[in-house]
């Protein structure tokens, strides 16, 4: 086929060979999708001519903007010199660096570094590890505790630990077993509690059940710290997290943080954990990917304690080695990308820079709950949502036949609004760049929106 014929028959040859991930690829059998050919800053271009506002950093990656120069330099540097070596006995200054350059924003436990490619496998590897881990010391601890509205990635194991949803269920009958529980879901609270300080976390009276009849088996805990993201961005308190830990760790379970979507400054603090008091910021885990390079490319880690390296550190016939790896481990151009965005925080006072714009979303955000359609206003940090529902006093949700989120979705890009719908839960996870006034527009253009739905 000609290069300039495909130029111009772009979404032709996408609609007859490209199946897209988490699309009913029939919503498009007569529409185009949108082909994006340029970004800048927070704003994304077409092939027509039009653009949109990222408002969902796509897919929870971009953190400093799109084409930021710092990054885009530093991989067209790494480019010079080396693009890609087996990281099985072999090692690179970027990998080293990075490790380094992490390990000033850890607590001083978090100390050994495992790279991979994506999130899923950051959980998976954390997954494997504890499994492991309790092998080698000779325990019999062999299950794991998710929460009902947890997703942690597709991969199988990292499913088996997510909550069964429209994502996953299709899927259970190759699932291993593990202890669900039922999520923190303020605005939904089956416990009949109302947020804030009358709360008295009934939500953990479950746990503590499993806890009491269950511990000697379970060899880890795995969350989403303060915001349940894919389970439809459901924010709950710094409290019932610290509680949560002091149950577990009084049961020598391992605790492992999935901050793929909260790492990197997203709540307002380097990670969610940071939130917590000094002393309960100790996971025996933490899995990061999406913001680590910037958004730029594929990369993930998952950091671990020195007890748990040691129990696999041990001569080669007595096989504690972890067997695990992927051709990719540690790319140098990832790892290249990742190490300017980390200095970025540094140089470009991220964070504190952010603090403004987080209260001015946080505010803002609160005039959708005058809109009848918006049951509950929910946010921290650079994100915000709003569910939709159908009777605001009774919290009756839209007939999920009938698409609201879907609908919201199509009129937010006439609009140029990126924005991608968890379920009939609209949302925003914006870049840490974003300015004052491009949240004030997006805010007063999605407004305009739910306001006029019918």
């Amino acid at each position: 086929m000609p290069e300039d014929f495909l130029s111009q028959n772009l979404n032709i040859f996408d609609r007859h060979h490209i199946w897209h991930p988490f699309t009913q690829m029939k919503d498009f059998e007569h529409r185009d999708m949108p082909v994006i050919t340029r970004g800048e800053g927070l704003k994304l271009y077409d092939n027509r001519g039009n653009e949109f506002y990222d408002c969902i950093s796509s897919w929870w990656c971009i953190l400093h903007g799109h084409n930021h120069p710092k990054i885009k330099n530093a991989i067209k540097e790494q480019l010079d010199s080396l693009e890609q070596v087996i990281f099985a006995g072999f090692t690179h200054e970027k990998a080293i660096q990075l490790a380094h350059e992490l390990l000033y924003n850890l607590p001083s436990h978090l100390s050994k570094f495992f790279f991979s490619d994506n999130g899923s496998t950051a959980c998976e590897v954390a997954l494997k590890m504890s499994y492991q881990q309790r092998l080698n010391n000779g325990e019999k601890k062999t299950k794991f505790i998710a929460f009902d509205r947890g997703y942690h990635g597709d991969t199988l194991g990292a499913m088996s630990v997510s909550g069964l949803s429209q994502f996953s269920r299709k899927f259970e009958g190759l699932f291993f077993d593990c202890h669900r529980i039922a999520s923190p879901y303020c605005y939904r609270c089956e416990f009949g509690c109302k947020s804030g300080a009358d709360c008295n976390l009934e939500c953990l009276k479950p746990l503590e059940k499993l806890l009491r009849e269950k511990s000697s088996e379970i060899t880890a805990i795995i969350l989403e710290p303060l915001v349940f993201g894919a389970g439809g961005m459901i924010f709950y308190p710094v409290r019932h997290l610290e509680n949560l830990i002091k149950l577990v760790k009084a049961h020598d379970i391992h605790i492992i943080f999935d901050e793929i979507a909260t790492g990197f400054g997203r709540l307002g603090r380097m990670f969610a954990m940071d939130f917590l008091d000094e002393n309960l910021r100790k996971p025996d885990f933490l899995c990061i990917s999406k913001g680590l390079t910037g958004g730029f490319l594929p990369l993930a880690l998952t950091i671990t304690t020195n007890d748990i390296f040691n129990s696999f550190f041990d001569d080669y016939e007595k096989n504690k080695t972890f067997f695990h790896g992927h051709t990719f481990t540690a790319n140098p151009l990832g790892c290249a990308a990742a190490l300017a965005s980390t200095k970025i925080f540094k140089e470009e006072n991220t964070l504190e820079n952010i603090r403004g714009k987080i209260s001015f979303l946080q505010k803002e955000k609160e005039k959708f709950s005058e809109l009848p359609i918006v049951g509950d206003v929910r946010g921290m940090g650079m994100i915000c949502a709003f569910e939709l529902v159908k009777d605001k006093k009774t919290k009756e949700p839209f007939d999920s036949r009938l698409r609201t989120g879907w609908k919201i979705y199509n009129e937010g890009l006439k609009k140029g609004l990126i924005i991608r719908p968890l379920g009939d839960v609209i949302y925003l996870f914006l870049p840490l760049s974003t300015q004052k006034t491009e949240i004030s527009y997006i805010l007063d253009t999605l407004f305009e929106i739910l306001k006029d739905f019918r």
